[in-house]
C-alpha cells in the first residue's frame, strides 16, 4: 500500500493537467507551427514556461487503481503485476486464463 499523501499528490497533479490540457497543446502546436513566426514561437515558449511545473503529463505517475502501488503496473488493466496475478488466479478477469503448454 502507497503512502495515502503519495496517492493524493498524484490524483492533485491529474488535475492540474486535466485543467492545463488544452492551453498546452496551443501552446504546443503554435511553438512547431512551420508558418509561425519567431516572435510567436518565442512567446509561446515562454508561454509554456509560465505554466505550472505540474501541468505537464510526464509528471503524473501511473499507480495501482487498488492499492496505489506505483510500480509494474499494466497500463492496459490499471493494476499492478502482483494484483493483476491474484485477480487472475481467483477468476476476476474475464477473458484471462493461464498458459500452459
Amino acid at each position: 500500500m502507497a503512502k495515502k499523501s503519495m496517492i493524493a499528490k498524484n490524483k492533485q497533479r491529474q488535475a492540474i493537467v486535466a485543467r492545463y490540457a488544452e492551453k498546452r497543446l496551443e501552446l504546443k502546436k503554435a511553438l512547431v507551427d512551420p508558418n509561425g513566426t519567431d516572435e510567436s514561437r518565442e512567446a509561446a515558449r515562454v508561454g509554456l514556461q509560465k505554466l505550472p511545473r505540474n501541468a505537464s503529463p510526464v509528471r503524473v505517475r501511473s499507480r495501482d487503481v487498488i492499492d496505489g502501488r506505483p510500480r509494474g503496473v499494466l497500463s492496459k488493466y490499471g493494476v499492478s503485476r502482483v494484483r493483476f496475478r491474484d485477480m487472475a488466479h481467483r477468476g476476476e478477469l474475464p477473458g484471462i486464463t493461464k498458459s500452459s503448454w
